[in-house]
């Protein structure tokens, strides 16, 4: 029974029915030329199948009702696939829109803690005769890069092969080889988990200190406290979610005529696509907003590393003050030079106490009244997540979307998440229902603050 490090068992002591802390992805396919109707009812049964399950799926917490047991995993041992996998039909005329109303639903949903904490559901009817998969897995879990990663070595680069599986059917279990393994508990394995945790605990402690003197002394770096909008209030637990495509040469053109970076461009974007909303809502304040940007640690250990939690964070300025795109990216491209360089030299250890820093006033956001009469940290999180850079399959489906699927909090309304595939950044907006009215809005700004940075800059 393995210790849960302290980055699990926060999005499982933070969660609630207002709070949902799962995390997803809507993925599109093509069928394989040649297929028939039966192709997505073929994939369900393959989904289910009798096979031995990834440990990572088999994990739910040790005991689903009261704060003890979000402090080590479970396991089963026996995983119900028929609950897990579920097979769907959008209504007519199964146009996209209908297919993000129905995982705006899904996504607004608690995992059911008794369980394993994931559900995959297979939706077919699409008008242009594509099918989705759309999966969620509780954040206590993996983060966004660590799910890219697990749904890569689902795919295949061959078009032809068609001995994919789905991702809790990698890596199968070892074997149990001491009474100790047999019984699912380890209590030495327990007890030096737990004493690894408290010690990388009590390094945060000097670390925050040496990070925040250093970072307070800094006259241009963006710190976390960013003015009050209409996207930083609470949040109930409906959703709405919304994505859209872009073609990856377009933000790679502004990115080398500017001589920044693909990252400041997207973050270009969704200050012009906000700035605008915000206007159309006679809701922009006068001071600039900001964005946390996660920083994955997952990176640093390639393609091999762990799948968990591994998430630092930077703050960037926005410049949405400013009326030029041109000028919001040049700012944009600085404010993050910055972030970086506070990080460049900083052990993962140190990178998670200044991301702590940062993120400190987030844990208040429950206390009544707190997000109400207080600064928030910041306006709005912004996730770029590397994904795929050739064509990948499934058993013959071509994949056609990679939409990530995120988490909206108290104070912090909307979220958005873009993953890159080949030639295309893919970008998923989640949003609190009542608090971001006409969220799809911010698709069309994210267009037209692109094609303003291809006028200066393409």
């Amino acid at each position: 029974m393995p210790f849960m490090p302290p980055t699990d068992s926060m999005f499982l002591l933070a969660e609630s029915r207002e709070h949902p802390m799962h995390v997803g992805g809507l993925q599109l396919f093509e069928p394989p030329e040649g297929s028939g109707p039966e192709f997505a009812r073929d994939l369900v049964e393959s989904f289910r199948a009798d096979r031995e399950v990834n440990p990572l799926f088999r994990r739910r917490p040790a005991e689903p009702v009261g704060a003890l047991g979000m402090t080590w995993w479970g396991s089963d041992d026996a995983i119900d696939l028929d609950y897990h996998v579920r097979h769907s039909a959008l209504p007519h005329p199964g146009r996209i829109r209908e297919l993000l109303q129905l995982t705006s639903r899904w996504h607004s949903s608690l995992l059911d803690r008794h369980r394993p904490l994931w559900e995959c559901h297979v939706i077919e009817g699409l008008q242009d005769g594509r099918m989705a998969v759309y999966t969620k897995v509780h954040h206590g879990m993996v983060d966004g890069v660590s799910a890219i990663r697990l749904l890569q070595k689902s795919l295949s680069t061959d078009p032809d092969a068609r001995d994919c599986t789905p991702p809790w059917f990698h890596e199968p279990r070892p074997r149990s080889t001491s009474v100790e393994k047999a019984s699912g508990f380890a209590p030495m394995g327990l007890v030096r988990g737990a004493a690894g945790a408290l010690g990388e605990v009590a390094g945060l402690v000097p670390a925050s200190v040496k990070i925040a003197a250093e970072a307070l002394g800094e006259n241009d770096l963006t710190m976390p406290r960013a003015p009050k909008t209409m996207l930083n209030v609470p949040v109930g637990g409906a959703r709405r979610f919304a994505a859209q495509s872009w073609d990856m040469d377009r933000i790679q053109r502004v990115a080398r005529s500017s001589a920044t970076t693909l990252n400041d461009v997207v973050l270009a974007m969704v200050s012009g696509a906000l700035r605008d909303y915000l206007l159309e809502n006679n809701a922009l304040p006068d001071d600039p907003l900001t964005a946390m940007v996660p920083v994955s640690l997952s990176l640093r250990a390639g393609p091999g590393g762990p799948t968990g939690n591994q998430t630092g964070a930077i703050v960037v300025n926005l410049a949405t003050d400013r009326d030029n795109g041109s000028t919001r990216l040049e700012e944009i491209a600085y404010s993050t030079k910055q972030a970086k360089r506070i990080l460049g030299d900083l052990t993962p250890t140190q990178i998670l106490a200044f991301s702590a820093l940062q993120m400190l006033p987030l844990a208040f956001s429950p206390v009544p009244g707190f997000v109400k009469y207080t600064h928030p940290p910041f306006n709005v999180v912004v996730s770029n997540v590397p994904g795929p850079k050739e064509d990948m399959y499934f058993n013959g489906a071509r994949l056609d979307g990679l939409y990530p699927v995120s988490i909206a909090l108290d104070g912090q309304a909307i979220n958005i998440t873009l993953t890159s595939r080949k030639g295309f950044i893919d970008v998923g907006i989640i949003g609190d229902r009542r608090a971001v009215p006409h969220l799809q809005r911010l698709l069309i700004h994210l267009e037209t603050a692109l094609a303003e940075l291809e006028k200066s800059w393409g």
